[in-house]
């Protein structure tokens, strides 16, 4: 047992998912895109929701999606605030009722005004001033938040969908395939590989993390795609480990990959995970260069970063 203060190797090798996590959890710890599987209580709402954070992390479609029904929401209570103000409290313009309020809200929140409805009275007025006002907000914060969308940094690197046992210089070796998404490069791109699986320790089953050590773990350059190597050689801890061995320890790849975005030249991360029945044995992965000729430029094909053939 580690002394306080102190952290024992295994404690440290556990990724900072814990003892209780490593120990109890039967589902796998990171899913495919990234995202852990453990769940937080207990927070009030206003504690743990980030609405900016939400906003920039969220989907483009449901980000655009939140900006819509917001404008058309805040739109609809300032027109609800024109009815309230009396019948004769907006003159001119084509339609009465809800419709007109609407759309002189609309002309007033984004400051086009045409003129052609007026507000009439102190009430009214009042309402145009706030509206005024919040339209300035809104618009400063959505374009705020469009700005940080575009230019906050992120990796996007595609991990092929399942990883092989496939011979290696005389050996076997777990291996996986990764290219980069985007147009931008990647430099100084390091790779951490950590392999789980249940143990009985002290009578009770837990998750143990054991680190693979692989054949390179980290290149400067990624214009291409890079096959991320493991040799099953004899200090490995897949040395003479087999299909149902991975399914009877519930087996999970963890892989972690930290780059500079040369773009930004700030630090970018990418995750994901292999689970035992994502794990092909016995076959290797298919060619996707193109082999130039004369001045042709070296090209690989991103849609075959998955396809698997036979190992020889």
């Amino acid at each position: 047992m580690a002394r306080p203060g102190l952290v024992s190797g295994e404690e440290a090798r556990d990724l900072g998912f814990g003892t209780v996590v490593a120990r109890e959890s039967r589902r796998r710890l990171l899913n495919r895109d990234g995202s852990f599987n453990v769940a937080r209580r207990g927070l009030r709402l206003a504690s743990s929701l980030s609405l900016y954070h939400l906003l920039l992390t969220t989907t483009w479609t449901r980000f655009m999606a939140i900006l819509a029904g917001s404008y058309v929401l805040v739109n609809g209570a300032f027109a609800v605030a024109y009815l309230l103000c009396g019948p004769g409290a907006l003159a001119g313009g084509a339609g009465t009722g809800f419709a007109r309020a609407f759309f002189f809200s609309v002309e007033t929140f984004s400051t086009i005004g045409y003129g052609n409805v007026v507000p009439i009275g102190l009430a009214a007025n009042l309402v145009v001033t706030v509206e005024a006002l919040a339209g300035l907000l809104w618009l400063a914060l959505a374009t705020g938040l469009l700005f940080a969308r575009f230019s906050r940094p992120t990796a996007r690197v595609v991990f092929s969908r399942t990883a092989v046992i496939a011979p290696y210089h005389g050996i076997t070796a777990f291996e996986f395939r990764i290219a980069n998404a985007r147009s931008s490069q990647l430099l100084e791109v390091e790779a951490t590989v950590m392999f789980a699986r249940m143990e009985e320790h002290n009578g009770r089953l837990m998750r143990r993390f054991h680190p693979l050590a692989l054949e390179r773990d980290s290149v400067v350059f990624f214009p291409l795609s890079w096959t991320v190597v493991h040799p099953i050689d004899e200090a490995s801890p897949l040395r003479g480990v087999t299909r149902d061995d991975l399914r009877r320890w519930d087996g999970e790849f963890l892989v972690l990959l930290a780059g500079v975005d040369e773009t930004f030249a700030q630090r970018v991360h990418a995750r994901s995970s292999y689970k035992w029945d994502e794990v092909v044995w016995g076959a290797k992965f298919s060619d996707i260069l193109h082999h130039p000729t004369g001045d042709e430029p070296i090209t690989i094909d991103v849609g075959r970063l998955h396809n698997i053939e036979p190992a020889a």
